[in-house]
């Protein structure tokens, strides 16, 4: 059975309801993070941090690895991450199209490896590079949302 939507679906339900994603807050041993430039929409052209969308029937447990070994190749357990929170991130635009917004509900991982990531994916990201909190809250050109995993804000309104 085929797992996902018609193109057509998919552009109704992205513009009908929140998308349920996790974002994977990745440090290496120096406390410096990983981000890939974005290469579609929503946050075309910005880095920002890993992570993709929850599918329908799937676990945050399973989830979580499949995204850790798609986004960053380390197959990575949830139990070894700790959970930053859950956050809001509401976009004028999606990879539908400029008429189509989005709007995600993400929770965010900490995930801290040792090991060195090799061989990361291009299909979203155009480069890669590690920064530091300092270096990447002073960068312009890094999303506020992925800024805000550094900020202690949600981003939602209490």
């Amino acid at each position: 059975m085929n797992r996902f939507l018609s193109s057509d679906d998919f552009r109704l339900i992205v513009d009908s309801t929140p998308l349920i994603s996790i974002d994977l807050v990745v440090k290496d041993s120096d406390g410096k993070v990983l981000l890939g430039k974005r290469l579609n929409k929503p946050a075309k052209g910005y880095w920002f941090v890993p992570g993709g969308q929850v599918l329908k029937n799937e676990t945050l447990v399973n989830a979580f690895m499949r995204l850790t070994e798609a986004e960053i190749g380390v197959k990575t357990p949830i139990q070894n991450a700790r959970y930053l929170g859950l956050y809001e991130h509401f976009y004028d635009d999606s990879a539908m199209g400029d008429d189509v917004s989005t709007h995600y509900v993400v929770n965010a991982f900490v995930i801290e490896l040792n090991e060195s990531v090799a061989g990361l994916p291009v299909e979203q990201h155009s480069d890669y590079q590690w920064l530091s909190e300092t270096e990447l809250l002073a960068a312009a050109d890094v999303h506020i949302h992925s800024k805000w995993y550094f900020m202690n804000e949600k981003g939602y309104s209490v």
